[in-house]
């Protein structure tokens, strides 16, 4: 169910070998890789489970649609079979539906010529009104994405005291992308989740994947609540009653 996230900008390639061993040792779903790295990093995880998933847009979304589609597009050459693309905010803020849709609609062309899937982050925290989220369930119902996002990790918002906050994956927020979209379109959690209790908590409000840093405390917590013998990965689903 997780995603191993490699994005602080102030990774070293160091660090990022090193969190790709990490998700080949605890059998992760993907790995969500710098987009410079993808090549690095398919090369990596070559005969394994785990996917490579490259952000693209990110982490603002600003960039216009031509050159996401052609980062996408780069990415997918490179070895990435998923594909993380940040919405653009202030389109969605201002109502530029057709933009949005179109952008979307573009991004996911893109990656289905190369058999990869699309995964759309909302950044929920820049989002002052649930309707803008629900607009965006439905268009990517519409478009026919796998997967939508709650945010990036990095959707600080400014507050009135000059200080930054961020929530990331709230309770209220997942239940409005369940409830809004398609039953085919499945979700991703990201932002503030770093513990089991907060990974079965979005898995029971209806999340497929998860996106994390705290990958190994989390599996670690879950292997010793189940009994198992800490360090690398054994078949925690098979153990898990999930």
């Amino acid at each position: 169910m997780i995603d191993h996230s490699l994005l602080h900008p102030t990774m070293t390639d160091e660090q990022l070998v090193e969190g790709c061993q990490i998700a080949l040792d605890y059998d992760v779903a993907a790995v969500c890789i710098k987009p410079y790295f993808v090549k690095e990093t398919a090369e990596i995880l070559k005969g394994s489970n785990v996917a490579v998933c490259s952000v693209i847009g990110f982490p603002h979304g600003n960039s216009t649609t031509e050159l996401k589609v052609l980062e996408t597009k780069k990415a997918c050459e490179e070895g990435a079979t998923e594909i993380d693309m940040v919405a653009n905010a202030g389109k969605v803020l201002g109502e530029d539906w057709d933009y949005v849709s179109q952008e979307i609609q573009a991004i996911n062309s893109e990656c289905l010529k190369h058999g990869t899937i699309l995964k759309v982050i909302f950044e929920n925290d820049f989002l002052t009104e649930d309707r803008f989220k629900i607009k965006l369930c439905e268009i990517c119902t519409e478009v026919g994405v796998a997967f939508i996002k709650t945010s990036t990790g990095y959707g600080f918002v400014k507050g009135t005291d000059g200080k930054y906050s961020y929530q990331g994956a709230t309770e209220h927020d997942l239940k409005l992308m369940k409830k809004h979209a398609g039953p085919e379109v499945k979700i991703k959690a990201a932002g503030g989740v770093r513990t089991l209790d907060g990974l079965i908590k979005v898995m029971d409000l209806g999340c497929s994947r998860l996106g994390a840093s705290a990958t190994v405390s989390i599996l670690e917590e879950a292997k010793k609540r189940l009994g198992m013998t800490p360090g690398k990965a054994t078949d925690l689903a098979a153990n898990s009653g999930y």
